[in-house]
Parts: C-alpha cells; structure tokens; sequence
C-alpha cells in the first residue's frame, strides 16, 4: 500500500462478504451477475467476521462520526492540506462487488454494486438489500445498477433514486427510477426517465440532486459517438429534472432533460460552495473511427457543466478548439486516467476517483493543476466527502486484479 508523501495506518472491518460475480474487463469496465441472481445466492453467505482485537471492533462506529475537534481542523487548515500532512486509512467495508454510488444516511452508508443489490454498511455490519425493479436489470459491459442518490427528505420519507440497465425488444437502454426502502428492500415507486441509450461501454451513469433541489443525471454515448452532438438525443449529456421526473422550466431547451451535450462518458458531478457544478468525462480510447483511423488516447477531462453548453465530443478532444466549443477545465495527458467519481471538499478542490489512473487525485481549480493523493489501492470508483472525512470505494473486481479482501469501502483521516 502506498499513500503520497503519508503514514498509512490500515484497520479491518467486520464483514468479507462472499459474493460469487463474473467479471470481463471492456473498456476499462467489466460486466458482472444479473440481480437476482446475486442476491439469492449471497442472503445466506452473509455472516459477521470477528475482528482481531477490541480496539478495531470500534472502528465501525468511526464509519460515519468524526470529532468535531477534527471536523474544524480540517476545514480550519484545508482537507487535503490535512490529509497530506498525515494520512490514516481505515477499511470500512470488504468484499464489495464493482462497486459504483455511496450514499450516507445517519451511521449507515449505502453502495450499490453494478451486478444488483445495495450494500448496507452501519457500524461495521455488511448487508445486502435487494433492489425489485419492474423492469428486469440488465449486466453487460459496463451496465448494470450504478448511479444512486438519497432524497434530500430520505430520513422521513425513505425514497432515492437509482440509475440502471435494461433491455426493451432487444435494445439496451438505461432509466432513471425512484425507488422507496420498504423493510430493507429497495422498492420500484415511478420510473421517471426511459429510453436512455444504452450499450456494453460508455454508459455514464451518475445521479446527483443538486443545491438547486433538481436531480442531475450523466449518460454516455454508448460508443455511438454521434449521439454527443444530437441534442434530440440522451446520449453524452448531462440531463437535469425534477424529483418528480419534470422537464424543469428552465432548463436551456425547452421540453428537454438536456442540460449539457458533446460529453463521451461522463461519471462524476460535484458542486463547489459557490453552486459550480464539476463534472469529469473520459477521454478517447484509441478506438477506430468511423471512415477509418482511431482516436487520439487519453484526454480525459473535468468540466466546468454550465447549462445548454457544448463540450465537444467527438469534434474536439481534450485542449482542441472550436466556435461554439466549451473548454474544459483540466485535461489530462495523453494517457488515460479514466476519472469516475468526484466529490468537492470544504476548500473548494476536487477529489477525482480514477480507474485506469489506479489513484484518488485532487484538482484544484485556481491553480488548475492535479496531483495524487492516494495511490496503491489499485482501480478507484467513487469518492465522497462526510463528516470531515474522505471515502473511497475500490474498484478492483470491475477490470482490476483483486485482493482477498476487494473491493473495500475505505475511510481516509
């Protein structure tokens, strides 16, 4: 294990949970068990492991409470400056399978797996919640259940909202559904998008509700790189609604979810303090081209998102211009990062997951640069800030080689 110019301190957690999942590297992804599946086949495999010594045994209470001592001192000094000075790690949660969304609630911290189900984690137990979908979830590639958000009103009414795969005659496509916790099973309530392309690759996938109050959504292009630019289309965009699954009346084209297009396979959305919303996309994969030749490689991106903007793909990539063309904020080297999750800390910087990158890496918008702040713990996922502290999720069962106890939930201090 190695951390940027830190002290790693690793602790245990409470449960190994043995799920059985295939896993096929493409494109940087891999495709994994249908749900029900999964879920009928570890229910009866999920058993407490005991911790080695009772000074560990607390650390699940330490999942989601901080000091406030601690919580101060990090936005007093800066979170990452505070990480850097010295950097504890605490694994939180084992034997994930391709992990994809967190979400927090109280002690209790939800993770969805892209091969079905939702993982409880409270207090150092491991559980797994079904999720009952009218429409059967469909594991391919890089589809499967992957964005997942808590509503903002989760402790009184129980409802979030997923984003997940499935199949219509034949074609695959992706929807947006409320769903509501029902006696620890998540449960279908209205189906507010359909009909979002769908594919093995570049599947975007992100959920996030906004300060605004509305939900954003990232889909990708689905290796159709046409769709980016058809603003008629779902494809490569960040797509933005109501709660309800309404057109707000203010998004930049009437009657349309689109908020943003020319995106190729957006995974992350962050808002700083300031309302400016982040989002990161991957880059060319070398890939051919339709008419002959392949893409450049690399150029991944993080994106300042401003509604009705144009981000380029498949015109431009990485610092290439163009009239009408939105740069983005930071472009990475012609090697791919593949940059998934991100999370805004206290100070205003971006924490940026990476998978092919294999590190948790920190943007700064004023100074425009990245660095790392987390290496070798392997493909990265999602990040989250919570109670002062950074959470990372692993993602080494989805295309990476695995350890024993991959993937974790990890809890940087």
């Amino acid at each position: 294990m190695s951390v940027s110019g830190t002290k790693t301190k690793a602790l245990t957690a409470a449960l190994l949970l043995a799920v059985p999942l295939s896993v096929y590297a493409s494109d940087r992804e891999e495709t994994a068990e249908a749900q029900k599946q999964q879920v009928a086949q570890t229910q009866e495999s999920l058993k407490p492991v005991p911790l080695g010594t009772s000074s560990i045994a607390a650390s699940g209470a330490a999942l989601v409470a901080t000091s406030g001592a601690s919580v101060a001192a990090a936005n007093k000094i800066g979170l990452v400056d505070s990480l850097q000075d010295g950097l504890e790690i605490t694994i939180a949660a084992t034997g994930l399978k391709a992990p994809w969304s967190m979400q927090f609630a109280g002690n209790k911290v939800y993770i969805t797996q892209r091969g079905g189900g939702i993982i409880e984690v409270n207090d150092g137990n491991e559980k797994l919640q079904e999720v009952r979908t009218k429409k059967k979830l469909r594991v391919e590639g890089e589809a499967g259940l992957t964005g997942f958000v808590l509503d903002s009103n989760f402790a009184k009414n129980k409802y979030a909202y997923i984003y997940h795969a499935y199949e219509d005659k034949g074609q695959p496509l992706n929807r947006i559904v409320k769903v509501k916790l029902v006696n620890g099973v998540w449960r279908e309530q209205k189906e507010l998008l359909a009909g979002i392309p769908g594919g093995r690759i570049h599947e975007g996938g992100r959920l996030a509700i906004g300060p605004d109050g509305m939900l954003y959504a990232t889909s990708g292009e689905t290796n159709k790189r046409e769709l980016s630019q058809d603003r008629s289309s779902l494809g490569g965009k960040v797509l933005r609604m109501t709660t309800s699954g309404l057109v707000p009346k203010d998004n930049p084209i009437p009657k349309s979810y689109v908020y943003a297009y020319g995106l190729r396979n957006p995974q992350g959305l962050a808002w700083t303090s300031d309302g400016t919303l982040y989002a990161s996309d991957h880059g060319p994969s070398g890939a051919p081209i339709p008419g002959g030749g392949t893409d450049k490689t690399g150029r991944d991106e993080i994106n300042v998102i401003k509604a009705g903007a144009n981000y380029g793909w498949p015109l431009v990539t990485g610092t290439e211009t163009a009239p009408g063309i939105t740069p983005p904020a930071y472009v990475a080297g012609d090697r791919s990062i593949a940059p998934s999750g991100i999370a805004s800390t206290p100070d205003n910087k971006i924490l940026v997951a990476t998978l092919a990158g294999q590190s948790l890496k920190v943007f700064d918008p004023v100074t425009k640069q990245m660095s790392d702040l987390l290496t070798g713990e392997g493909r990265i996922r999602d990040v989250a800030v919570h109670n002062g502290q950074v959470y990372v999720l692993t993602n080494n069962t989805a295309g990476g080689t695995p350890g024993p106890e991959d993937d974790r939930l990890l809890i940087l201090k």
